[in-house]
């Protein structure tokens, strides 16, 4: 009779794990694939996985099969994609946090990152506003004004791909150099100040109005100061033990999973999002270079290589590109691109050149400032679930995110070739073990900078 049961009536919570194993499997196959694809034509592997995420949309799969993304990716598994997403991207964060080396900055450093962050903010901003308000009448939805919508346009062309420079940097061991950490430091000032402006749209949009939007700001700086004042100094002890025996052991593997959740599901109920609890998460452990290389070498791999695909999917479903035609939706689309690619671009490599760097090391970082990838996904995610903005918006947006993304390493490589890029030194004190910056010296001079993504996946700096 039970056997019969079963056979009859499934459990609904097994048949919810047969929905969702297959729709990961081809995410997976999918990502791999295409993040394969992006390295034979010298692009990071993130960007062949946001491509993945679209084509497994409704702009291909869903238009060439309709039937089978349906059965692939039914209502009850989105869901689930939503949470493993979240969590994959909270992890993300926290990982690129704990890389970062912020101690001890030198004399002007942090001035200087205010000024490139600056420059980075305001062009784009100014110019995502200018063109939101032309666009509003074509691309906004009627219950949002039209300062409200510029402002959604603006804030989203003037955020960083915080996780994907970082990723970047970590590739090729600059992550510590003066350029490194000067990006570093301004990119997150960037996306830290737009998430502020989201959360002031978002009051706006819900009908609390500005002020509304005060006690999410005050109680994120309340939490930061608690993240690094008063947890950092807590976690010390354990970094001290990770440094003594070169590995996490079972209790350190429980808090470097807890603390980032608990900091996301903290952010989240301010109303931040869980990506920067989980980065001041990052921000707060310990900062000894045999920790960082545990860490990285304990969660990195499973993170990027599952957790974000599933995110660039769950945004692709979302993605509708046959919005985007017509002559008016076209040049929409070109006056969004151009804003937002000349405001970051041009506004960082100036200001750059302005505080002392050469021409080509001031491009070089224009280009890398200029990559939107993740952040703006996020951002964009968080609009289209408010109902702040369209899909033929979102859509125009994705493609942003995949163009900035696609030409930042060109725009790199093109300002400083390998053979300038050498010159890039970390400073001593703050140098990290060539371990922990996935650079492994070579005979001959060579340096192997393996990608902190996943296994079988490098990149051979000259």
């Amino acid at each position: 009779m039970p056997l019969l049961t079963l056979v009859t009536a499934p459990d609904s919570n097994l048949a919810l794990v047969l929905k969702v194993l297959p729709a990961l499997v081809v995410i997976l196959i999918t990502s791999v694939v295409c993040g394969r694809l992006a390295n034979m034509v010298m692009q990071p592997r993130v960007l062949g996985e946001m491509v993945a995420g679209v084509l497994l949309g409704p702009t291909l799969f869903g238009w060439l099969f309709p039937e089978a993304q349906a059965a692939l990716f039914p209502p009850e598994v989105r869901p689930v994609l939503y949470v493993l997403s979240t969590i994959g991207l909270t992890l993300y964060m926290f990982l690129v946090g704990a890389g970062l080396d912020h101690s001890g900055g030198r004399p002007g450093e942090i001035r200087k990152a205010g000024v490139l962050a600056a420059s980075g903010i305001l062009p784009s901003l100014a110019l995502g506003v200018g063109a939101g308000l032309l666009l509003h009448s074509t691309l906004s939805r009627p219950d949002v004004s039209p300062w409200q919508f510029a402002l959604f346009v603006g804030g989203a062309l003037s955020l960083t791909a915080f996780p994907m420079l970082a990723r970047i940097l970590y590739e090729r061991g600059l992550e510590n150099t003066p350029i490194g950490r000067l990006t570093l430091m301004a990119a997150s000032i960037d996306d830290a100040l737009a998430w502020c402006l989201l959360a002031v749209l978002s009051a706006m949009h819900l009908g609390t109005g500005p002020s509304g939007a005060l006690p999410t700001i005050l109680l994120t700086m309340v939490f930061a100061v608690v993240m690094l004042k008063v947890v950092a100094p807590l976690l010390r002890p354990m970094g001290r033990t990770v440094a003594r025996t070169g590995r996490l052991g079972p209790g350190a593997m429980y808090a470097v999973i807890l603390i980032p959740l608990t900091a996301g599901w903290l952010t989240d109920w301010i109303g931040v999002y869980s990506v920067f609890g989980g980065f001041f998460a990052g921000l707060a452990m310990p900062r000894d270079p045999a920790f960082r290389e545990a860490l990285h070498g304990s969660m990195m791999a499973v993170v990027s290589t599952l957790l974000l695909p599933t995110f660039f999917t769950f945004s692709g479903l979302n993605t509708h590109l046959g919005g985007i035609s017509g002559g008016t939706m076209l040049l929409a689309f070109g006056l969004i691109l151009a804003a937002g690619f000349s405001g970051k671009y041009f506004g960082c490599a100036l200001s750059m050149r302005g505080i002392g760097f050469s021409w080509r090391e001031s491009y070089a970082v224009g280009g890398l400032m200029n990559a939107r990838g993740l952040m703006i996904l996020i951002f964009i995610n968080i609009g289209l679930a408010q109902g702040m903005i369209t899909q033929e918006l979102f859509a125009m947006l994705v493609l942003v995110a995949v163009i900035t993304t696609a030409g930042a390493l060109p725009l790199y490589k093109l300002a400083l070739p390998d053979r300038l890029e050498r010159s890039l030194e970390p400073a001593q004190e703050n140098a990290v073990s060539p371990v922990q910056s996935g650079v492994t010296p070579q005979a001959g001079g060579r340096v192997q900078v393996s990608e902190q993504s996943g296994p079988g996946n490098s990149t051979t700096v000259m």
